[in-house]
């Protein structure tokens, strides 16, 4: 037990040790060289030309710890220990780093020098080029700051500020900025840049222009090499018709697919149509798309809009101008004239048809539609009609107690504006209305029976009724009437299922009994 504390404690000990030394030797000062005349092929002292400087004429050479300076001419200021070069200038550090230039001032105290006019920095395969250059020797960094450029092998950084990195092979650019890729062109205000690794850092509002689109972004990376990015803060990619938006959006330009995480939102200006969703993604080679947690699609071409909910959503490309959309499970969707839900869901903006399949249920004003399923014809963004294949029921609120009733084989309600005004049922019609007086009283119920029947309505009210062939009716009056008459087999109002608005949508309604699913009866038997 004992040797064991000894050892932590010595450990404990070597760290701050170790953390103490460090922190001294950060904060001591770097030692001060000096400068010094290598060669020249003349030298000469004029006093009335310099009182403090040597002249030096003719592959002139200075040394200063492992970095040598060569220049035509020079005025050495030995006792300032600095010096002046003119034509030709070339620093060299190691076998690396090249610095070339028309002018030289060069502090030896603090390891500064500041070249002008047609100057390179050559760092293995990276070029710097600027007219303006302050080469901190200490730090090992040049910045430029009246424009310049860093050039290696895939592509060219240009801004008004930057600076470059010999040890990191960092640049970082500042004002103005742009990168030049065969692919692509990238703006920005701010932007750090890797040239061994080809990534740049976008720091500031950025716009990526390509043949395939467009990106708008204030913050990520974008991997040149690979043509694959990562966007923050809310970025935009913008491929032709269609606008890919989320909170972070994970990027492959070589494949044209778009990840997006946090509300992504993709817009098709064209289609006019929106798919919304905390996750999603976009091909845009293939023109699909993807959405859940959340998921919501909208339909805007028209006066009004659809706005659909479902665990999961899919866009996908039929042409060059149609879409389809399937929604699987919990499906909800509002529209000012029409309501409804269903397990699953499809609609194609071709033909304009909205496919609703698995216990679907429809809403208009205070009509309610369900069928085993149920097709919506739409006309110029409206309602033209809709068809409900096997197991039809149609149901009209009157109050809480009475409700008109009708039921078939086979229904097609037709609208005209936003209300319903012909219903057709194909097969064991089965009919149970409540005629209203014209002071607004119930007097009875009819109900009737046959194989084909149509009602036209005016005003939510029933208009003319044709039943055909061999039609069976009968009238109850309201006193005589029994709890089992007032309703079809199988009749159940959803309207608790009913979403009340756009937001509505999204509240999750389950059915109470299982019972109230639509029970499948026998279309051959009454």
């Amino acid at each position: 037990m004992k040797i064991r504390r000894w050892l932590l404690l010595s450990l404990v000990l070597l760290f701050f040790s170790v953390l103490k030394a460090q922190q001294q030797q950060d904060t001591i000062p770097p030692k001060v060289t000096s400068v010094f005349l290598e060669h020249s092929d003349l030298l000469s002292y004029d006093k009335a030309i310099n009182v403090d400087a040597q002249i030096l004429r003719g592959n002139v050479c200075f040394r200063h710890d492992s970095s040598f300076m060569y220049c035509d001419s020079a005025y050495y200021y030995e006792s300032l220990n600095s010096l002046e070069a003119f034509s030709n200038v070339r620093m060299e550090q190691g076998d690396t780093l090249f610095v070339y230039g028309d002018y030289l001032i060069y502090e030896g105290n603090i390891q500064l020098a500041r070249l002008r006019n047609n100057v390179r920095m050559v760092n293995n395969q990276v070029t710097l080029y600027t007219d303006s250059l302050n080469y901190d020797r200490i730090a090992n960094v040049g910045y430029y700051f009246n424009g310049g450029k860093i050039v290696d092998e895939d592509n060219v950084l240009s801004s008004f500020l930057g600076q470059y990195s010999p040890d990191t092979k960092m640049a970082v650019f500042n004002d103005s900025v742009k990168l030049e890729n065969p692919q692509f062109t990238l703006y920005s205000d701010t932007l750090e840049y890797s040239t061994v690794s080809k990534v740049a850092t976008i720091l500031g509002p950025s716009v990526i222009v390509s043949d395939s689109g467009t990106v708008y972004t204030s913050r990520g990376w974008y991997d040149t090499a690979n043509d694959q990015s990562l966007l923050l803060d809310r970025s935009q990619v913008v491929s032709g018709n269609r606008i890919l938006i989320g909170d972070s959006i994970a990027y492959n330009k070589q494949d044209g697919f778009g990840e997006a995480f946090g509300n992504m939102c993709l817009r098709d200006t064209a289609q006019k149509v929106i798919l919304e969703g905390q996750y999603g993604y976009y091909n845009e080679r293939t023109e699909y798309a993807f959405a859940t947690d959340s998921a919501r699609f909208i339909e805007y071409s028209g006066i009004d809009t659809l706005f659909l909910h479902a665990d999961t959503l899919e866009m996908i490309a039929v042409d060059s101008v149609s879409r389809e959309i399937k929604a699987f499970y919990g499906v909800r969707f509002y529209r000012t004239d029409l309501q409804g839900v269903c397990d699953s869901l499809q609609f194609n903006t071709r033909d304009s048809v909205l496919y609703m399949f698995r216990d679907p249920i429809l809403w208009n004003e205070n009509y309610q539609i369900l069928g085993d399923t149920i097709l919506v014809f739409m006309n110029d963004s409206t309602v033209d009609y809709a068809h409900v294949k096997e197991y039809a029921f149609a149901s009209q609120f009157i109050d809480s107690t009475y409700f008109n009733q009708l039921k078939g084989s086979d229904l097609k309600a037709f609208f005209q504006g936003k209300e319903v005004r012909k219903i057709d049922v194909a097969g064991n019609a089965e009919l149970i209305f409540y005629p209203i007086e014209k002071d607004g009283t119930m007097v009875a119920l009819n109900e009737a029976k046959g194989g084909f029947l149509s009602i036209e309505l005016k005003e939510n009210s029933l208009d003319r009724l044709v039943i055909w062939p061999t039609p069976v009716g009968s009238l109850t009056p309201i006193p005589d009437l029994t709890p089992d008459k007032k309703f079809l087999k199988d009749f159940k109002w959803y309207d608790y299922l009913r979403p009340k608005d756009k937001n509505d949508i999204f509240t999750k309604q389950m059915r109470k009994t299982q019972t109230e699913t639509p029970r499948r009866s026998n279309k051959f038997v009454h």
